[in-house]
């Protein structure tokens, strides 16, 4: 082993003088570039502690909203069928979510408040199940209950409908000792004999999540139960918690805010990753699977919505999900994806060149939506409007069509042939989250999207209606529709108003044409398919 070292060493010294002898220079050692992907940190950890005083102080606001002699009714999400028998993955009812943490299926949250004192809450939960765990994995215990959800007071799953029928004959009621899987020392029948006296001079309420629209779809029970209550003469009148959710969930905590971060850290990663690979892509597809592969590799719940993916003229198209066009050196690639971690959902785009090279009539259009998108970040403060943001983002991109021709009154509704969306949406446990019906002054916490974008769609000038007007416009934008056609350019970032404006949660994805061209320059030298 001596003799091997000091051979070695007398090597090294022999090449040293055979570079300088030839007037080579020694080798010089560089310095170590930080790694070019910028991998999501690990997840936020909260104690048990930290967990239920912040699932206390949820719930407490919300019975807070609904006043005294409220009756809160949250039922779990019912399954979702795939095909035939198979079902979705399991995912929680949100607002369910939001006051326990539970992903238990058949599970129903009561919250009760009486004239005085606080609410309390009782969580009804199936007995477990050893035969259904054999098939369908393990079921949460009371105390596993308990423990995730700070609720100490867990009955079973059965004893809600009698608990109800009790309710309905303004009874107290106590479930049978077997049925209770958990309670405090102390516990007495419910309702309180206060509530119960409310029903009886018809003032007390129960609430249930009653939502108009297309959401109906996933709140069928709690319409079918509001039915069945209606009209009932016990004294209960039936009313909507969806407006004190909305409100209450428009504001994010700090504990929330820390979950929303690394779903977009997650995101940052999935989209560095594919932009990485783009250039040795063949297929959309391809692309797109760095990004589910970054998510589950970072154990997300799963996507916060189906990944947008579109290469040339299919990032023209804003909710393009198929994935199954050719990735062509020269086009952009539009990828607007994102993570959901723990419910909270992030939603991030960028648009970036396949070859790593924006071209001219690229860079135009990329540069005004940029720009679209620095104007609208200037907006965001307390007090402003999310139309506030909107409009700063929709005078630049006006401004920018008319000096590009593709428009020529930025006076008028033109513009909207190429920008046809709203720049902003609230980000939450939805991606296009719930807000309250009057949404008012942006305020300290609350969190959504800045996203404007120009789409010159190939078809879009044959598909405005024929009228004298449009045939003037046509002939007028046609060589710069020409120039520019088939380009799909958004940009899209997440943020939280601070006291004093805001803060960009995903600022660390490049956004300028410099910072992507040099992201893509190293990411094409140094990643590999699946790194």
């Amino acid at each position: 082993m001596k003799n091997k070292a000091i051979i070695s060493a007398l090597l090294c010294v022999c090449a040293l003088s055979l570079t300088t002898a030839f007037g080579l220079p020694p080798a010089r050692v560089r310095a170590a570039e930080p790694p070019v992907i910028k991998e999501a940190p690990p997840a936020p950890e909260f104690t048990e502690t930290e967990r239920h005083a912040e699932l206390r102080m949820r719930r407490e606001r919300v019975m807070e909203k609904l006043g005294p002699n409220s009756l809160l009714v949250l039922f779990s999400a019912e399954p979702r069928v795939y095909t035939n028998d198979v079902d979705y993955k399991f995912r929680q009812e949100n607002n369910l979510y939001y006051l326990t943490t539970l992903r238990q299926q058949d599970a129903t949250l009561v919250l009760v408040r009486g004239a005085e004192g606080p609410a309390r809450a009782i969580l009804f939960l199936p007995r477990r199940n050893p035969a259904a765990e054999t098939w369908t994995g393990h079921m949460y215990s009371a105390e596993e209950a308990r423990a995730a959800s700070g609720i100490d007071e867990v009955w079973e799953a059965r004893e809600f409908e009698p608990f109800m029928n009790a309710v309905r004959s303004r009874l107290t009621y106590r479930p049978a000792p077997q049925a209770v899987l958990l309670a405090p020392a102390d516990a007495r029948p419910a309702p309180s004999q206060d509530f119960l006296d409310a029903m009886s001079k018809n003032q007390a309420a129960l609430y249930l999540l009653l939502t108009g629209g297309e959401r109906n779809r996933e709140y069928e029970r709690e319409r079918a139960y509001s039915a069945a209550w209606m009209g009932n003469t016990s004294g209960l009148s039936v009313r909507s918690a969806w407006e004190v959710f909305a409100a209450l969930r428009q504001r994010k905590t700090p504990y929330e805010l820390r979950l929303m971060q690394h779903a977009v850290d997650i995101s940052i990663e999935g989209h560095q990753r594919a932009q990485a690979v783009a250039s040795r892509a063949k297929w959309e597809y391809e692309v797109e699977a760095e990004l589910d592969y970054t998510y589950k590799r970072r154990n997300a719940d799963n996507w916060g919505y189906p990944s947008i993916v579109g290469c040339g003229p299919n990032a023209t198209t804003l909710h393009y999900e198929e994935s199954q066009g050719r990735v062509r050196p020269g086009d952009l690639l539009l990828m607007d994806a994102a993570a959901e971690f723990e419910h909270y959902s992030a939603d991030v785009t960028r648009t970036f060149p396949v070859s790593g090279k924006f071209s001219p009539p690229q860079a135009e259009i990329y540069n005004i939506v940029l720009a679209a998108q620095e104007a609208a970040f200037k907006a965001v403060k307390p007090g402003a409007h999310l139309s506030d943001v909107h409009n700063a983002a929709t005078e630049v991109i006006k401004d920018g069509l008319l000096r590009l021709g593709l428009i020529t009154d930025k006076n008028s509704l033109q513009y909207r042939v190429w920008f046809m969306h709203g720049t902003s949406h609230w980000l939450g446990m939805n991606v296009h989250d719930v807000s309250a019906r009057d949404e008012g002054q942006l305020d300290a916490g609350m969190v959504f999207t800045v996203e404007p974008g120009i789409y010159v769609r190939p078809d879009a000038l044959d598909n405005l209606p024929q009228t004298p007007e449009n045939e003037k416009f046509i002939a007028a934008v046609r060589p710069a529709f020409e120039k520019y056609k088939g380009v799909g350019v958004r940009i899209e970032d997440d943020v939280v108003v601070t006291t004093d404006g805001y803060r960009n949660l995903s600022a660390a994805l490049p956004r300028t044409i410099a910072d992507i061209e040099a992201f893509m320059a190293r990411a094409q030298r140094e990643v590999r398919v699946g790194d």
